[in-house]
């Protein structure tokens, strides 16, 4: 099992956390794992960008220009990845923000309304993990438990406080592709 995908969206919409969520509960899987962040020297509200490798065996190369899924969470993400995305493939974007959804007929296509799940959450800022749900529940990359422990490294100490509504966060988007119509 080899998974290349690509998180990509707005500067501060935690898109390189996602990645680096994911890179960290393939490690603790023990799998073999890549992270490569890029991002607009503007940094909040530039364009960020987050390509995760997950693999059972070793991964040869950290560049790669066709992933098997795409993340995203605004219209130029989904304008710039939606060709990039190989046959068989998967795309997940937040509905709410895209005017222009996917058209794509050979890859499976799940717009999800992470915004709404955000905001009945009482916290916006919870974005990035709901759409992560809805990428395991759709890709099956890693278990939910590697993510919940993988999230509890990777948020700093001070914010563990937080961990509870990331939880209910990570459940909602799952439920999204589960229950996708």
């Amino acid at each position: 099992m080899t998974e290349e995908s690509i998180f990509a969206g707005f500067g501060g919409q935690g898109i390189l956390s996602m990645g680096m969520i994911l890179a960290y509960a393939g490690m603790i899987e023990g799998k073999e794992v890549c992270w490569m962040p890029s991002y607009g020297p503007e940094m909040r509200g530039g364009t960020a960008n987050a390509t995760t490798i997950i693999s059972d065996k070793s991964i040869s190369s950290p560049i790669i220009s066709r992933f098997d899924t795409v993340v995203a969470l605004n219209q130029p993400s989904v304008d710039k990845f939606e060709s990039k995305i190989k046959p068989g493939g998967t795309i997940i974007y937040d509905a709410s923000n895209i005017i222009n959804p996917p058209t794509r007929d050979d890859i499976t296509i799940f717009g999800v309304a992470g915004s709404e799940a955000a905001i009945n959450l009482k916290n916006m800022r919870v974005l990035n993990i709901v759409i992560l749900g809805s990428f395991i529940a759709a890709r099956k990359t890693v278990t939910p438990e590697a993510i919940m422990k993988a999230l509890a490294s990777v948020l700093p100490e001070r914010y563990h406080h937080l961990l509870p509504v990331n939880q209910k966060a990570f459940e909602a988007g799952m439920e999204l592709v589960i229950n996708y119509k």
